[in-house]
Formats: C-alpha cells, sequence, structure tokens
C-alpha cells in the first residue's frame, strides 16, 4: 500500500499550523513550527501570490496530511460523500472521521494517527470482538473498539494513555481506559470535529 514515508514535520510547515502529527513532540518546544514557522526548502524571494485556487489546494493537501491520506483514497472518500444526502464537506470530513485509525487516535489509544495506523495494521485493535487490521475501516454507530487481551500491556498503548490526557475523547465517542475500550455513540457532528480544515474549499476544488 501506498504510503507517505517523508518527515511528518515538513507537513506541518508546509501548511503552517500544526497538524499534531508527531504526539507528544507537537506539544513541546522542539515542534518544528516552533522552531521554525515559515514552509520547507529554499525560500522565494516573493511571496506566492495569493488566489482562489491556491487557497482551496491548500486546503485539500491540509486535509490529505491531517488523517495520513493520498490522493486517489482522499477523492474517493470526496466521492462517496457527494453521493450522499446532506453537506457534501461535513459528509467528507464524517467519513474520514469514522476511519478506525482516526477513532483509535480519539479514544486515546495512540498518540499520533500514524501510531494508531501502526497498532491496527499489527493486530491490535478489535472492532465488536473481531480482530480488524484496515486503518480504513469504517466504524459505524453502537461499533465498540477495544484493544486485544495481549496487547492490554504494549508499551506503546501504556504510553500512549499518558499522553492521552492532552486529547479530549469527543462527545460522540465514549471511551473506558480501565477495559481499554471504547464506543461509537453516534456519527460526529461538524462542531464535534476539530480538524483545522475549512472543508467547503475542498468542495469548490473538486467541483471544477
Amino acid at each position: 500500500m501506498a504510503r507517505y514515508t517523508g518527515a511528518d514535520c515538513k507537513l506541518c510547515r508546509r501548511e503552517g499550523i500544526k497538524l499534531f502529527l508527531k504526539g507528544d513532540r507537537c506539544y513541546t518546544d522542539k515542534c518544528a513550527i516552533e522552531r521554525r514557522p515559515y514552509p520547507p526548502g529554499q525560500q522565494p524571494k516573493r511571496r506566492p501570490r495569493d488566489s482562489e485556487y491556491r487557497n482551496q489546494l491548500r486546503e485539500k493537501q491540509k486535509a490529505k496530511r491531517v488523517y495520513g491520506i493520498l490522493e486517489r483514497q482522499f477523492r474517493n472518500y470526496y466521492h462517496t460523500a457527494s453521493r450522499q444526502s446532506g453537506i457534501t464537506g461535513e459528509n467528507l470530513l464524517r467519513l474520514l472521521e469514522s476511519r478506525l485509525d482516526n477513532v483509535v487516535y480519539r479514544l486515546g489509544f495512540a498518540k499520533s494517527r500514524d501510531e494508531a495506523r501502526q497498532v491496527v495494521r499489527h493486530g491490535h485493535i478489535t472492532v465488536n470482538g473481531r480482530r480488524v487490521n484496515i486503518p480504513s475501516y469504517r466504524l459505524r454507530v453502537g461499533d465498540t473498539i477495544a484493544v486485544t487481551d495481549k496487547s492490554k500491556d504494549l508499551l506503546v498503548i501504556k504510553t500512549s494513555l499518558i499522553s492521552s490526557e492532552k486529547v479530549e475523547v469527543p462527545g460522540w465517542l465514549e471511551v473506558d481506559i480501565e477495559k481499554l475500550s471504547g464506543k461509537v455513540l453516534s456519527l460526529p457532528e461538524r462542531d464535534q470535529i476539530d480538524a483545522p480544515v475549512r472543508e467547503q474549499l475542498i468542495v469548490e476544488l473538486y467541483s471544477k
């Protein structure tokens, strides 16, 4: 499966905001945005001209990088969202939020979405009692997510629980820290999604 293998901090610097891709590091002075608050690479002599297309493209790239998705998969999510009833932009974010790797991160079982993907791929997560190793698995209302019994003592899980104090579990999820399990109570509303994305610009970009 194709995936991004470069430095995560460069992505934050390129977008000019913290995307929280490195877990605990993003909350310290070592964060790349704190140390070098400018885009990576050679700096242009002139500031790039602001345009409608540029703003739309940046929002799409930002959303892809927040959720760790490449272009083809992101476009497929958009097409699925556009066929659903309701507001396309909100449908898109709802689909991205309901990914298994994102929910594992939201519940505090991983320090970042990258780490959540690794935890899922290695078979440490179950959905409704069944082991699932597909990060893009789409969760539905009522699904129960849990760490497998054999994985509860893993160091990566324990350190993630300590770090999870910095991440607030959204209202559409329920978590039981003692049992290392969680449940999808409902699909997220827009005000429950804290992704720094202006989804309407993404819709405008794909609608051209």
